[in-house]
């Protein structure tokens, strides 16, 4: 049987949700879309279309939305300042929550959401999903195979260029008071702790706003962390556009050798018998990117 689910939103990434996301999982049979909400009228007489929605539902309000319609779970998509707004609306109606990163936009907003839900005794979940990017997935694949021995180190190189103001496609995160923190980072230290495969005990962070970026928040940062499993990393971003979201730059290092993660493209580099032996990018052996389930080539 389906589960029902309440879609609220259907703009810049809201869209993406409803064209690939939610797509699949309507096709299979596991989740009937019976409502999408979006409160910008622009976006309602294609909502329809896009959500696939069975009943051909679509509200402008969320509140009335939830009140009208019996559904199992929601699905959050909204910026992230209003999250607590729409996730307080589902607890008070006893759904389920699958929510789009971050949980909010302040820590403050986060902790009142994470105490609402468990008080309620509901679910909620957050979509950190570039860690299963398919060339991240292969990375990860090779790092457990253990063909590189202990990971001793891990950089992570994001030169995403977004400083110019609308250079990140949405007007919310030229606003936010840590758009790096909370719309790039978020990610990008998923992907460090799960190549790590540990917890991290230790993290220090610095980040700052040059004074040519447009942004009202910090757009750069430099990160170092360490795991209890002994692995240490550290991450940098700048600007320039060399290594933007999907096609980062991340290297990790371990006893046996290095797997190097660049523009999508990934090789090893093992560690041989012959003193001070030199590599160079581009002439490593060459991993091919696993197969996705569904056809995914890129996170969300």
């Amino acid at each position: 049987m389906s589960e029902r689910v309440i879609h609220v939103d259907v703009g810049v990434f809201g869209k993406r949700w409803c064209t690939e996301l939610l797509k699949t999982n309507v096709a299979d049979g596991t989740i009937e879309v019976v409502v999408v909400v979006d409160s910008d009228p622009k976006h309602l007489p294609t909502a329809e279309r896009r959500s696939r929605s069975r009943h051909n539902a679509v509200y402008s309000d969320p509140a009335t939305a939830f009140a009208d319609t019996e559904a199992d779970f929601c699905t959050v998509v909204v910026t992230p300042a209003q999250h607590e707004n729409v996730i307080d609306i589902a607890v008070a109606r006893g759904l389920d929550i699958l929510c789009e990163k971050p949980i909010a936009d302040t820590m403050e907003a986060s902790i009142r959401i994470a105490r609402k839900v468990a008080a309620a005794g509901r679910n909620m979940a957050v979509t950190m999903s570039h860690r299963f990017d398919q060339d991240k997935t292969t990375l990860r694949r090779i790092v457990r195979s253990g063909i590189l021995g202990k990971i001793n180190a891990i950089g992570f190189l994001f030169r995403g260029d977004m400083q110019q103001h609308m250079a990140w496609s949405s007007l919310f995160r030229h606003q936010m008071r840590d758009p790096l923190l909370i719309e790039g980072v978020i990610h990008h230290l998923d992907i460090i702790a799960d190549l790590a495969g540990s917890r991290c005990e230790t993290l220090f962070a610095t980040t700052w706003k040059p004074d040519w970026a447009e942004d009202a928040g910090d757009t750069d940062g430099i990160v170092t962390m360490s795991f209890e499993n002994g692995t240490r990393a550290v991450y940098v971003s700048n600007a320039v556009g060399l290594n933007t979201f999907y096609k980062e730059y991340i290297g990790v290092d371990g006893e046996l050798g290095t797997a190097v993660l660049n523009h999508r493209d990934l090789e090893i580099f093992m560690r041989q018998d012959v003193w001070r032996q030199q590599h160079r990018e581009g002439q490593g052996q060459k991993i091919p990117l696993l197969a996705q389930p569904n056809g995914s080539t890129t996170g969300s």
